[in-house]
């Protein structure tokens, strides 16, 4: 895929009017010296993904399932987690002094332990200790984990959950100078730790030594920023401190966060679409309604084209888990408490109730109002009626008993029981590249694979 220059053109032309054995390691050499340059172009390609992947903000509509997409990619790594609000500031999320109770030996006004029956009498006082927070519980098991192996350490990420619920120039303070970090990983800026958070790291890197400090010193034009940050004088991100986050478009006008913290990070954005199980299969929910069951991702379809067209917008949409079902479906109940409340409260209060699927039978509006009535004791019960006026006014798809029944086939199993298979899913085992279909459930295809392959291609799991 190289294109040749004028020169490199010259060098080929050159060789075959001119085969002789001296210009051939000239031409090897240069082959060599490409090689070079294209490893170590691929090198820093390398590193340039690994360091945009070290900050990110997945962010879309509620419900997407941004915090499962990391819990996914994070699964078997440390993690330390951590929710921002409105209340979050420094000290909740690297550390501060706190009040804590410690038991302690009680002394006469002579300085002397006091003893009752042969013991030191002890009593529990008031003092106060600096108590790390996530950003440093993280930071101190990052540099641990490098200390453990240099070479390949252990990945440390730190989750941040609903980061724009937070005031993030409050809350990093100067520690936003550490999200620059450079090719490899690191941060490009140290800071100075002031005097209590030295103390602290002191504390937790006492003993603390790091093979080959020279390879990470040298990234500093040979400053041994490796003995600072054990001393506890710098604070500098380590290359494998992973800061992942996730936001809420639908709340974003909270905190806004400002274009130099938006410049720090990688956005990955999670798009609204139909929600899967760990085995690949889609999942069908319900919504409860007064004689029928509607289609969740019909119902989602439908309101997101209306949040679109009322709002111009995709911040307020739905996605698949804003509202998660009970074996299969979603009660009248949760759907009103949940669903419509949201729709009503945040998304067409100030974009308006207009078009017919807001329209009760009579023509007048469908107030939230309406989805409620009150029982003799004044508790609040859902309308189920009103519940499915309004999605048949959206259009939703109804999903019939029969619908749900034909999902599943009877089938015999190979031990002449009877069972039921998904006519969505068929498994399928691929045998020196020989597609192989087994009509029956997994046993079948397991025992269908094991005549195939023997016995002895089996490995024992020691479970």
């Amino acid at each position: 895929g190289h294109e040749m220059s004028l020169s490199e053109r010259t060098l080929f032309r050159d060789a075959e009017l001119y085969p002789d054995e001296e210009f051939a390691i000239d031409v090897e050499k240069y082959f060599y010296y490409f090689s070079i340059q294209l490893t170590e172009k691929e090198e820093n390609v390398n590193l340039q993904n690994q360091r945009d992947t070290h900050q990110q903000i997945y962010y879309g509509a509620p419900g997407t399932g941004k915090s499962h997409s990391i819990n996914e990619k994070t699964e078997s790594e440390s993690v330390i987690r951590t929710t921002f609000h409105p209340d979050s500031d420094y000290s909740t999320f690297v550390g501060a002094y706190k009040p804590t109770t410690k038991e302690v030996e009680l002394r006469d006004v002579t300085g002397h332990k006091v003893v009752e029956n042969g013991s030191v009498v002890t009593e529990d006082r008031i003092v106060y200790e600096f108590v790390d927070q996530a950003f440093l519980q993280a930071y101190v098991k990052a540099w641990k984990f490098i200390a453990e192996n240099n070479n390949e350490p252990k990945k440390q990420y730190l989750v941040i959950e609903e980061i724009n619920r937070g005031n993030c120039a409050q809350i990093f303070g100067d520690l936003f100078q550490l999200l620059d970090r450079n090719k490899w990983g690191f941060s490009d800026y140290p800071i100075n730790a002031d005097k209590d958070m030295k103390k602290q790291l002191v504390k937790a890197f006492k003993g603390l030594s790091i093979n080959d400090a020279d390879k990470i010193n040298g990234h500093y034009k040979g400053r041994d920023v490796v003995t600072e940050v054990l001393n506890g004088d710098i604070l500098l991100l380590p290359n494998n401190l992973y800061i992942w986050a996730t936001m809420n478009t639908s709340d974003q006008s909270l905190f806004p966060i400002d274009s130099a913290f938006k410049r720090r990070w990688e956005w990955q954005y999670i798009p609204i679409g139909k929600g899967y199980d760990e085995y690949g299969q889609e999942i069908k929910w319900a919504i409860e309604g007064a004689t029928q069951k509607y289609d969740w991702w019909s119902f989602l379809e439908k309101i997101n084209a209306q949040i679109g067209e009322a709002t111009q917008s995709e911040d307020k949409k739905l996605g698949f888990f804003f509202c998660k079902a009970t074996d299969g479906v979603i009660s009248a109940e949760k759907f009103v408490g949940k669903v419509i409340f949201y729709l009503w409260n945040d998304v067409f209060k100030n974009n308006g109730f207009e078009g017919p699927i807001f329209k009760d039978v009579d023509g007048t509006e469908l107030s939230f109002a309406k989805f409620y009535k009150s029982d003799m004791k004044g508790n609040a019960i859902v309308q189920k009626d009103k519940v499915e006026l309004f999605l048949n006014n959206l259009g939703v798809e109804v999903v019939s008993e029969t619908d749900e029944e034909d999902k599943y086939e009877e089938y015999i199993s190979t031990d002449g029981t009877k069972s039921y298979k998904s006519k969505d899913f068929e498994l399928k085992v691929v045998l020196d590249d020989t597609e192989v279909v087994v009509d029956g459930d997994y046993v079948d295809v397991y025992l269908e694979t094991l005549s195939r392959i023997g016995l002895d291609k089996v490995m024992n799991l020691n479970i």
